[in-house]
């Protein structure tokens, strides 16, 4: 079958015909934005409160030390995700999650 005459396979063009994928993309970037500020806000009060850093450079350190490791450690993960799956990758990282937040809240 040939695409050009199927008229379901043509891509349409414009936001009128594409307004899901636009609204979805508009959502997906206000969790991020919204991510980024919470790390903004959250990463320097868990630095000084729960790590007593108390000097504005050390805290600017932190989050950006934060920051780094998080950009390498999405490079691995999304490594992992296109060779697992996103769900398999996924349920492998909440595994992780909840056996260690158990073993910590055992432990004390």
């Amino acid at each position: 079958m040939d695409r050009d005459t199927n008229n379901d396979s043509k891509i349409k063009l414009g936001l009128g015909p594409n307004i899901i994928q636009f609204l979805i993309l508009v959502l997906v970037n206000a969790f991020v934005g919204a991510m980024i500020g919470l790390e903004q806000t959250v990463v320097p009060l868990i630095g000084v409160e729960e790590f007593g850093i108390q000097s504005n450079a050390l805290v600017v350190s932190f989050i950006a030390s934060f920051g780094l490791i998080k950009a390498i450690l999405n490079l691995f993960a999304g490594k992992l995700s296109d060779k697992w799956t996103r769900k398999k990758s996924s349920d492998i990282g909440m595994d992780i999650w909840n056996s260690s937040s158990h073993d910590s809240t055992n432990s004390t």
